[in-house]
């Protein structure tokens, strides 16, 4: 099929992905890597599934120590697609920010912001959600996808799904957003079926999404159009911007209002988390040790879980279930996958220790 008319993938490539030390490095998180073994970084994949939506119709929003590794990674994007950020401010500033360029270049622009490390094991239902959105975008809705729950999760936050759109099928209003709940009300979640995985994806006019955040932040919006209009104005005003997601910027207060949109869907989502979520992505139906990497490093006897050999030396592992070995030349991590989510608090460890160069 061809392009989407007058559509703009934006990608937010941001995040440490300290869950995946020592792997993903504040000098290296995790999109600029190959998580799924298909010699394309989560980057690249992002990329190559949108292309067919967009064309050349790209902005990617990163931090400046990674803009050279973004534009060697995505050779074929010219330099303007590529906006650096003078340091993080969360969400909300690095989409507004595409949100405020796409307004003054495009006026009849309708753009999606999708995550540059998500996995999505079927583009093809991916391709026909966003496509489903776009056309409620273009009714002036702030619109999201709805991933299907597959298990009652604690670590996602969910969306309460109102009435069918009228006139555009496969969309339903948003009643609320609902923050991370326990396991026990996400089971009860599930059984209702009136519930969605909110993973950050959202399809809009940029005019809308900054006019929507200017009745809550006016002078966060005002901003970012300045911004927008004098890019050499970027490093004097970027600092001043809230620190703050889009979420509890735009989407909460919008969907109370009446304004936000949600298309379910279930395309295979994961946004791999942990170490404990990217061993279930890989091992399929594999019942020993997973290698991400070059197999012939690794030696397991009567073990299971998931080993990243990214050092060059052999790893042997013995007699262990459901273990995780990331050995990198400068750090070697020793988990199981039930413990996949305390990660962070090494990386937090080493940085109240003074070993940024670590982290």
């Amino acid at each position: 099929m061809p392009a989407i008319e007058s559509f703009w993938a934006v990608i937010p490539a941001g995040g440490a992905g300290t869950r995946l030390w020592p792997l993903s490095r504040s000098s290296s998180p995790k999109f600029l890597h190959d998580l799924t073994g298909t010699g394309r970084s989560l980057l690249q994949d992002t990329h190559d599934r949108l292309e067919p939506l967009v064309g050349e119709r790209f902005l990617v929003v990163t931090g400046r120590p990674h803009r050279e590794a973004v534009t060697a990674q995505l050779a074929a994007l010219v330099p303007e697609s590529v906006l650096a950020e003078p340091s993080p401010r969360d969400s909300m500033a690095a989409i507004g920010l595409a949100a405020a360029v796409l307004e003054r270049q495009d006026p009849d622009a309708v753009m999606g912001s999708f995550a540059a490390d998500h996995v999505i094991a079927h583009p093809d239902r991916f391709a026909d959600a966003v496509r489903t959105a776009v056309e409620a975008a273009r009714d002036d809705w702030l619109v999201t996808l709805g991933i299907e729950p597959t298990f009652p999760s604690s670590a996602f936050g969910y969306i309460h799904l109102g009435e069918e759109l009228a006139g555009r099928p496969g969309a339903r209003s948003v009643l609320e957003f609902v923050e991370k709940p326990s396991t026990e009300v996400a089971e009860g979640y599930l059984e209702t079926g009136a519930y969605r995985w909110n993973a950050g994806m959202f399809v809009v006019r940029p005019r809308v999404l900054l006019d929507l955040l200017a009745q809550w932040h006016p002078d966060f919006a005002a901003t970012l159009r300045t911004i927008a209009a004098d890019l050499t104005r970027l490093d004097e005003l970027w600092p001043d911007l809230p620190k703050i997601a889009l979420d509890h910027a735009v989407a909460e207060p919008a969907a109370a209002a009446g304004r936000v949109a949600v298309v379910p869907a279930s395309f295979g989502w994961d946004d791999i988390g942990d170490f404990d979520s990217l061993a279930t992505l890989l091992e399929g139906e594999a019942k020993d040790v997973t290698v991400l990497g070059d197999d012939a490093l690794v030696r397991a006897l009567d073990a299971t879980g998931l080993v990243v050999p990214r050092s060059g030396r052999v790893v042997a592992v013995v007699g262990l279930d459901d273990v995780v070995v990331v050995d990198t030349p400068d750090a070697l991590l020793v988990t199981t996958r039930a413990h996949a989510q305390r990660v962070k608090d090494v990386v937090a460890g080493l940085k109240e220790a003074d070993r940024a160069d670590l982290t």
